[in-house]
């Protein structure tokens, strides 16, 4: 007897209430520490007499030890399973991320931001590979959206949070405000990592909390999904594959605006007028708030019209619409963050729909692989994106050029999307 829509939904909504805020809380946790470097940034570099080159060289550093740990990192989660790696994922992140309160050089800066990115290496991969084992073709991309409106709902929490720790702590027990600031975000990485090993499941069969009907259900839709991708022979065949190369191109692009905004958001409040680090850290929240608007309804229109180019493609033409017309706002605060928040809705919504593309042609160990190499080479704009910015900002003082740059960048992504083959990726 085939399963009723009816059960078919519920089993789902079972699903999701019980993953996605978990996994949510994970990655607000996740992207707090990996980004609030842009507002220690409003203190540190003066108490260590860092330049802004010095700021965005160590802040892309995080992504050199990110690509080199990648691939390895999802592999060995997709063969010990989701719980224990992400489990040790976290809770070394968060060590790592409370000893950034002891940079006292550029050395010590790089090195740390370097072991951050070898701690949190494999954690966005793993999930949107973790997702895989739940969730058929046709209702990822609006579980990867929903999953990826952590980021935006970081930037809502933690831009005031990080403000007010700045401000508030300052000067406590002889520390700095920033050196607060990565000792305080970084507890709860440690706490969420624990919380991992209790709370989360490998998969769909040692799931105690679903039905075993519902279980077959599940199983029989990924069996159906999965029966209509090409496997590859082999992780050599993966690497050789043309599609993938294209996807880390775009990727690259793509992540050059997302850095090249998140990085930076503080700084261009403060040029724009703002002042105060509280005040800027509210400020922050309201791009982050249309971001995170937008991305909730193009990963549902995606899906709903089973849609992926345009819907990658828009949202990055719109994201490097806004960013340049930020730098042209120059002191106009209310002008600025109308176009940061046109640019945070465009690129932020953009990332879920892309992710949509790998996973429709890849699965098992291919797509562990795939989805691995896709997100590391492409987070070597990580890299390169701050550090553009920052040797701009310093030639010039000023941060146009280097919103200049970025915003080339996405418009480049978006033209590579619109070459994907439709029938490669919309089913």
């Amino acid at each position: 007897m085939m399963p009723t829509e009816p059960f078919k939904s519920q089993a789902y909504r079972r699903v999701t209430w019980r993953l996605l805020p978990f996994l949510m809380l994970c990655y607000v946790v996740a992207y707090l520490d990996r980004v609030n470097i842009g507002f220690a940034r409003l203190e540190m570099l003066d108490d260590l007499g860092f330049s802004d080159t010095v700021y965005g060289l160590g802040a892309g550093m995080f992504f050199i030890g990110y690509f080199l740990f990648e691939v390895p990192s999802n592999l060995i989660l997709h063969r010990v399973g989701a719980r224990v790696w992400i489990a040790r994922i976290m809770i070394t992140w968060g060590v790592v991320s409370a000893l950034f309160m002891f940079t006292t050089s550029p050395a010590v800066f790089y090195s740390l931001r370097f072991l951050l990115g070898v701690a949190e290496a494999g954690f966005f991969p793993g999930i949107i590979l973790y997702l895989t084992y739940w969730y058929p073709s046709e209702r990822r991309v609006h579980m990867i959206a929903l999953f990826m409106t952590a980021v935006p709902v970081a930037g809502v929490l933690g831009g005031p949070l990080s403000g007010w720790i700045l401000e508030a702590f300052d000067g406590v027990r002889g520390l700095r405000g920033w050196q607060w600031l990565f000792l305080v975000e970084a507890l709860p990485a440690i706490v969420a990592g624990l919380g991992v090993m209790a709370y989360l499941d490998d998969g769909i069969r040692s799931a105690t909390w679903l039905t075993e009907d519902e279980k077959r259900l599940l199983e029989r839709r990924l069996d159906e999904d999965r029966a209509s991708v090409h496997v590859h022979p082999s992780l050599s065949a993966v690497f050789a594959d043309r599609r993938i190369w294209l996807l880390c191109g775009i990727y690259f692009c793509y992540v050059m605006g997302h850095y090249g905004l998140t990085f930076w958001l503080p700084v261009l409040l403060q040029a724009a007028g703002v002042e105060g680090a509280l005040r800027i850290g509210v400020m922050t929240a309201i791009p982050y708030t249309a971001a995170m608007v937008a991305m909730i309804l193009i990963g549902r229109n995606a899906d709903r019209r089973r849609e992926r180019r345009w819907h990658t493609a828009i949202p990055m033409i719109a994201g490097a619409a806004g960013l340049t017309a930020s730098a042209l706002a120059g002191g106009n605060t209310t002008a600025a963050i109308v176009c940061l928040s046109l640019g945070s809705a465009g690129v932020f919504s953009a990332g879920p729909v892309f992710w949509g593309l790998p996973t429709a042609f890849l699965s098992g160990a291919a797509a562990a692989a795939g989805i691995a190499v896709i997100n590391s080479i492409g987070n070597l704009a990580g890299f390169a994106s701050p550090y553009v910015v920052g040797w701009l900002t310093d030639r010039t003082s000023s941060t146009e050029a280097g919103m200049y740059a970025v915003s080339a960048a996405l418009v480049v992504g978006a033209l590579a999307v619109l070459g994907i083959p439709r029938r490669l990726v919309e089913r």
